[in-house]
């Protein structure tokens, strides 16, 4: 599996005449080696491959990488000086490195010390991953099935009264008590007038009667992510709440239909984008309507308005429409799919009927 993806790699090197790359990001690098530690690094040519750690990983390196030389470099020696030494000898002229992620001052510091001329990769990596191998789809359903199992138990959880921090903690717990990892990131948690904000993270806001609550989470299994979103309604809800939902409800729905290969991401959003309009709410949708969910959770494709790429299969995607009215609340509902060749194929299975909790 690997070997198929340096492979891969060396294809993309050698459109852009690279003798070599270099990958610090743990996403990227673990995606090519197996590796699941972080602060080491790849370097791969034309015809090697060498991981380059220290003392604290070597030997798990030795048992996870399989198709790298493994180097360890002292706490004697930095490791720019050691990649130096490294590059010198492998005769690399031209060094691909990962612009979005090394920062300025490490760049100056290779730039002055490595003999060697520096060029952007422009996300090579990312381009190799942003199509799923089946393995990799398997591993990403297993963690949406986590946050389904979650999403069940939190239903009977939550009780008016408790803090939206109550509820995140719990929400943690349980999915790490299944066998998550970590969370894939900060759960959001918002209630009553904060379920406005896309990005609220929980508070020690109590949760209350006739308020809606916005449940936005996911966690990591064995490297991979999942994301999902569902709200409910503390209590009995208003009739604008139903109607708001409704409406997120019936655009998520739609979109649904039309993930499919060869479809510009764009015309899927505006799917779910001009049915929202339509009902009358179109300034209160800003973000766009999905992304791509991988080893990150936020990976390529951005499923929005400006993206005219189209989507291939084996893409993993959310699905995520949303209505937020300052000073009333918010509704978002999201599900997270791999597109096939018959269409989307969803892996979030929680239920989207819209749930009160008493």
């Amino acid at each position: 599996m690997f070997k198929k993806r340096i492979a891969k790699l060396r294809e993309h090197m050698g459109e852009k005449n690279l003798d070599a790359v270099l990958l610090i990001g743990d996403a990227n690098r673990n995606y090519l080696s197996g590796f699941t530690g972080n602060e080491s690094f790849s370097l791969i040519t034309k015809d090697a491959a060498f991981f380059i750690t220290d003392s604290r990983f070597t030997e798990q390196a030795m048992n996870q990488v399989k198709d790298y030389e493994v180097l360890e470099y002292s706490k004697g020696t930095s490791f720019v000086d050691f990649l130096s030494n490294l590059v010198d000898r492998n005769r690399i002229e031209k060094l691909g490195f990962e612009e979005n992620i090394v920062s300025y001052s490490q760049y100056m510091l290779y730039n002055d010390k490595l003999n060697c001329q520096l060029v952007p990769m422009g996300g090579m990596v990312e381009k190799i991953r942003i199509v799923k191998d089946n393995e990799e789809i398997k591993l990403i359903e297993a963690a949406a099935a986590i946050a389904d199992k979650a999403f069940a138990h939190m239903v009977k959880f939550i009780k008016p009264g408790m803090t939206e921090r109550e509820i995140g903690l719990e929400l943690e717990f349980y999915m790490k008590k299944l066998g998550a990892s970590d969370l894939s990131f900060p759960s959001i948690i918002a209630s009553g007038v904060r379920s406005s904000l896309p990005h609220g993270e929980a508070t020690d806001k109590i949760v209350n009667r006739g308020e809606f609550l916005t449940l936005d989470f996911g966690c990591v299994y064995r490297e991979y992510c999942s994301d999902m979103t569902r709200t409910v309604v503390i209590g009995e809800p208003s009739k604008k709440m139903v109607e708001v939902y409704n409406i997120v409800l019936e655009a998520e729905q739609l979109a649904l239909k039309e993930y499919k290969p060869g479809v510009p991401a764009l015309e899927v959003d505006a799917v779910a984008r001009n049915y929202i309009d339509k009902m009358g709410y179109g300034n209160n949708f800003g973000h766009s309507l999905g992304h791509g969910v991988g080893r990150e959770i936020h990976e390529a494709p951005v499923i929005g308005y400006r993206n005219d790429k189209k989507l291939q299969s084996g893409m993993v995607v959310s699905d995520e429409p949303g209505i937020y009215v300052p000073g009333f609340g918010g509704v978002r509902i999201e599900d997270l799919l791999v597109v096939t060749e018959s269409g989307g194929r969803a892996l979030s299975r929680s239920p989207k009927n819209l749930i009160c909790i008493d």
